[in-house]
């Protein structure tokens, strides 16, 4: 079993995800959806969040090995983007939704330094737009987006199409493709429920 599968399996047995093909979710866009996905629950678990620190620090030092900032979003990107700064031994910083409406109003917390190399890293990719918009928040702070790194994405086609025109690349650590795969493996779902799984993300 791969990093992957073994992120995949790890989510589904702690209840990070929930797959409920027969009675689908209604996430806050509207969109049906027979998948939620809780990465939060994940920081409660050490052997998890180590396993997903292991294959977070494997996508940047493989395809992000000039980062020198480590960036998360928030607010459940940040425990991660810590653990991955430790292990790397780089400086980390995390970037709000908005700016803050008090003190200095700061959206980024941290330092970062002009034309510095960041990675922004989030625990779950839809579509991309909120990850997206702290990538646009440390450009224009002055640095540079190398890319984005994830613990888990959805594989929408929006998705594709949004980080595509913001010239991103979007690796995570697992994707809806492995953990649907695994979830049969595993006997989480059905034949049938699988094949509406499938149907779903086309």
């Amino acid at each position: 079993m791969n990093i992957a599968q073994e992120v995949a399996q790890s989510l589904l047995s702690i209840q990070a995800v929930t797959l409920r093909p027969d009675h689908p979710f209604t996430w806050a866009s509207g969109i049906k959806s027979p998948i939620y996905c809780d990465n939060r629950l994940t920081i409660s678990y050490p052997k998890v969040r180590n396993l997903i620190c292991d294959g977070l620090v494997a996508i940047i030092r493989a395809q992000y090995p000039d980062a020198q900032v480590i960036a998360g979003t928030a607010t459940a990107g940040i425990p991660h983007a810590a653990w991955v700064a430790d292990r790397l031994n780089l400086p980390l910083i995390y970037v709000r939704s908005k700016p803050k409406d008090h003190g200095q109003g700061n959206q980024i917390e941290g330092v970062l330094k002009q034309n510095q190399r960041v990675v922004v890293i989030d625990d779950l990719i839809s579509t991309g737009q909120s990850v997206l918009q702290a990538a646009t928040a440390v450009q224009n702070a002055g640095a540079q987006v190398l890319g984005i790194a994830g613990i888990f994405s959805y594989q929408l086609p929006s998705a594709v199409d949004n980080f595509s025109a913001a010239g991103l690349n979007f690796p995570t650590v697992t994707n809806y493709d492995t953990l649907i795969e695994v979830a049969k493996q595993q006997n989480f779902v059905t034949e049938e429920q699988l094949a509406v799984l499938r149907k779903w993300r086309q």
